[in-house]
């Protein structure tokens, strides 16, 4: 399918969960790539892996409920973070430690409340790998809502959730409630995950997350430049990845991730000073060691490593 097909297709009224699935996916795209460079800044991928399993009961209560499936996720999510920021001040359990006892008694119960609806097979496959077919538009209102939401707060708190990313200690020195952004962060990359379930799925959202954020750290060293990258990277894979996956008849949540995931391995290799080649070209320019005058040329060879 050409792309001019593509485009055809979204403003064919036959097809109008299309243009909906296009506009969650970028949007969420955007969202997660903004997040997502706290998170790579921090070191704590882990956390998006736990909310995304986290916000699974909520999810099937909801399904049951045949309520909105981002309301119930954003509460359950919010809830394991609450959990995890306040036990997580005991420093006789690492916070790793704790993200993975939330991580699995949620999805646990998940899994225990969703086999009790109908249809149970079927519904677990559409909360694990997403569907572009089921968005309602309400929740296409939710999702924009939400998004803008969580941009406005990263916005206004840039900051010091910069300082708490990089030290943690410097930030407490310097009087920031770390405790409350801690739990402020944990809640937008709750949010920034459930509006990005229904298109990629609760198995692969980790990526939208963590992915173009990983990618635009090896593009710049500029971090008002990442936070520009990220979500470019991942609104266009979004879209790269649901033209593809309609092409050829795909799950449009995992070719989204696929091309996210070769931006990244691009940027690995290409990076212009952070990339393979670019490093491999660095360490050939660089002059041999000269000779020690008093211990001879052997010993400083050994010294230059």
């Amino acid at each position: 399918m050409s792309i001019t097909d593509f485009l055809t297709d979204l403003v064919n009224p036959d097809l109008a969960f299309l243009p909906k699935a296009l506009a969650v996916a970028v949007m969420s795209s955007i969202v997660c790539g903004v997040v997502g460079c706290y998170v790579v800044l921090r070191g704590m991928a882990f956390i998006g892996d736990a909310v995304a399993h986290a916000v699974f009961p909520g999810l099937a209560i909801a399904f049951v409920l045949q309520g909105s499936l981002v309301l119930g996720g954003a509460v359950a999510g919010v809830a394991t973070a609450l959990l995890i920021a306040i036990f997580s001040q005991n420093r006789r359990v690492r916070e790793d430690s704790l993200i993975g006892v939330f991580l699995v008694a949620a999805f646990a119960l998940g899994i225990v409340i969703i086999s009790q609806a109908p249809g149970y097979a079927g519904s677990l496959q559409q909360f694990l790998f997403g569907s572009i077919t089921g968005i309602p538009d309400r929740d296409l209102v939710l999702v924009g809502f939400t998004g803008l939401v969580i941009l406005g707060l990263l916005l206004a708190l840039h900051k010091e959730f910069v300082a708490v990313c990089l030290d943690r200690e410097m930030a407490r020195s310097m009087g920031l409630p770390v405790f409350w952004l801690d739990i402020v962060l944990y809640v937008l990359v709750t949010l920034a995950v459930v509006i990005s379930l229904q298109t990629i799925g609760n198995v692969l959202v980790l990526a939208l997350l963590i992915t173009p954020a990983a990618a635009a750290r090896l593009l710049t060293d500029r971090l008002g430049v990442m936070m520009l990258l990220a979500p470019a990277i991942g609104g266009t894979s979004a879209f790269v990845g649901l033209y593809l996956s309609w092409s050829y008849d795909t799950p449009v949540g995992g070719i989204i991730v696929l091309v996210a995931t070769a931006v990244f391995l691009i940027a690995w290799l290409f990076a212009p000073r952070h990339g393979l080649l670019a490093k491999r070209r660095t360490r050939l320019r660089q002059p041999p060691a000269e000779p020690d005058p008093v211990t001879g040329p052997a010993v400083a060879a050994g010294n230059a490593h």
